[in-house]
């Protein structure tokens, strides 16, 4: 979860999977989480990390997987080197003002931003 300065999160939508997500991706072997969270916020938003993220949470996610978790860290310190240009894998990101998130955002990710946003309490399941 990329949160900026004015309230906004970023998000993206695949061209493979309906809906609004926040960035993201498996971890590579020999790589840390955090290691493997940088990486997907270069690749798919041009972001870069400038302070430590804060790790939200590990969810149990068993839509596509009965061994799936997600770990879910939040950003608040980067610098984005230019806008994501649409490609194969991913239609279009942006930031939207959090109160304000395109239609098609998924479940997941309004729940998540309630969690981090608003003191919901914390799922286990993504």
């Amino acid at each position: 979860m990329v949160l900026d300065e004015a309230s906004r999160v970023f998000l993206v939508r695949h061209t493979y999977v309906p809906g609004w997500h926040f960035p993201g991706g498996g971890v590579e072997a020999g790589e840390t989480a955090g290691e493997a969270m940088a990486r997907e916020l270069r690749e798919e938003g041009n972001i870069e990390l400038e302070a430590a993220p804060v790790l939200h949470g590990l969810f149990f996610n068993d839509l596509y997987s009965r061994r799936d978790h997600v770990a879910l860290f939040v950003v608040r310190r980067f610098r984005q080197s230019a806008a994501r240009s649409a490609d194969r894998e991913i239609a279009e990101t942006g930031f939207f003002p959090v109160a304000d998130v395109p239609a098609g955002t998924t479940r997941a990710v309004r729940a998540r931003l309630a969690e981090v946003l608003e003191g919901a309490a914390v799922a286990e399941r993504w």
